[in-house]
């Protein structure tokens, strides 16, 4: 088998959200498990039907069982790899070997995060996960990661590229465009330029605005073959290429700051889908910082190495702009508790559903989902879907 024997062979097939921006007095595995019961819902399936399990979280080694305990499920199929806020992309390959070998007919992927409003906060949870999983190569010299660690990719695409302040700020406003039309969106207040360039600074080049949300959120999804799913409740969207890459663990350990691992995965994914960058309608990116979004239009091949800072220039990306990218808003204005990975897949099948009402891009066939985890875009996972007239 070629991965491209994979090709439209696995659909998502119902998606869910739980408890985005703020949810006080729940927790991880409760809004968790409303997002799955709605994903599992939206499929036109019930719980029983799920025989097959992708889930991470940073502060569990072992959060594969809690979750299958928590909804009462068991599982023929668990995958639990945690590669960061890419998880949730990245489990998509695994799933659909899983699926099409017939090890199992449907695959839950689900994330739920409460690190605003838990008791045990952002504080406690980054000590302790420094001391499950410190980092050997960074944490002796104490960064203030994840922020200073993009900081410096961002200053060195500045300097290699002449990428500006302003055209960070003009993803962050775009960003804020998109939530604007999102009810669900956590930020939805009018976001311009100087107020992005003016705001504290948090890590140089970076102000508040560069920097994604801390918000609690749970999301989810289901996936079964592509035969059973044009049977299902809602619109099929097909998974034509799923692709990951890994190259360092630190911003140290990186051969080029200005180049990420996205340039890999989004070539192999593009491969596997038998399309590439002119034939994708719509892009949702792994924004944890505005450089995020510009790096990965240029290693995904929207634009050449270098370009991407004028790609976003003038509004292009936003709303009523030439490329739409991060239609829910993103990370940045959206909701990002944690690990973002799974909304951004969510965003693109609901808008190749045709369902995200005002921020809806017409006719939009095609969606790149590329996720971003670690300090210090250590992993990639891109995938492209599409709906059945793709195929």
């Amino acid at each position: 088998m070629s991965p491209k024997d994979l090709r439209g062979k696995v659909a998502i097939v119902g998606v869910g959200t739980a408890g985005c921006g703020e949810a006080p007095g729940m927790s991880e595995l409760e809004i968790l498990s409303l997002a799955a019961k709605a994903a599992v819902e939206d499929a036109g399936l019930t719980m029983k039907d799920i025989d097959g399990l992708c889930t991470a979280n940073l502060n569990s080694a072992m959060w594969p069982l809690n979750v299958t305990e928590c909804l009462g499920l068991r599982p023929k199929f668990v995958e639990g790899t945690n590669i960061g806020g890419s998880a949730f992309v990245a489990h998509q390959l695994p799933a659909m070997l899983a699926l099409e070998a017939g090890i199992c007919d449907a695959v839950l992927v689900c994330y739920g995060s409460t690190q605003r409003t838990a008791a045990f906060g952002r504080k406690e949870r980054t000590a302790a996960r420094n001391l499950l999983d410190p980092d050997p190569f960074d944490r002796p010299y104490q960064p203030f990661n994840p922020p200073s660690s993009y900081a410096m990719i961002a200053a060195r695409h500045m300097h290699e590229y002449g990428t500006t302040r302003r055209h960070l700020a003009e993803v962050a406003v775009a960003a804020r465009g998109w939530a604007r039309l999102n009810p669900e969106a956590f930020s939805r207040d009018p976001l311009d330029i100087d107020t992005v360039l003016k705001a504290r600074m948090i890590s140089d080049p970076f102000t508040a605005y560069d920097c994604c949300l801390v918000t609690d959120g749970a999301a989810a999804y289901v996936m079964t073959r592509a035969d059973r799913a044009r049977d299902l409740k809602k619109k099929a969207v097909f998974i034509m290429g799923n692709a990951t890459a890994v190259w360092h663990r630190s911003v140290t350990g990186m051969r080029d700051l200005t180049v990420s691992p996205s340039a890999e995965s989004g070539a192999r994914a593009y491969e596997m889908a038998g399309l590439g960058p002119k034939d994708i309608d719509v892009a949702q990116i792994y924004d944890a910082f505005t450089i995020n979004t510009i790096m990965a239009l240029e290693d995904l091949g929207f634009c050449k190495k270098g370009e991407g800072g004028a790609f976003v220039e003038n509004g292009a990306i936003g709303p009523g702009g030439s490329f739409p990218v991060n239609t829910n808003g993103g990370g940045l204005s959206c909701v990002h508790p944690n690990m973002y990975g799974a909304f951004a897949t969510i965003e693109a099948v609901r808008q190749l559903r045709g369902e995200c009402g005002e921020r809806q891009v017409p006719g939009a066939k095609t969606a790149v989902v590329n996720g971003n985890g670690g300090n210090s875009m250590a992993s990639q996972s891109t995938a492209v879907l599409a709906t059945g007239e793709v195929l």
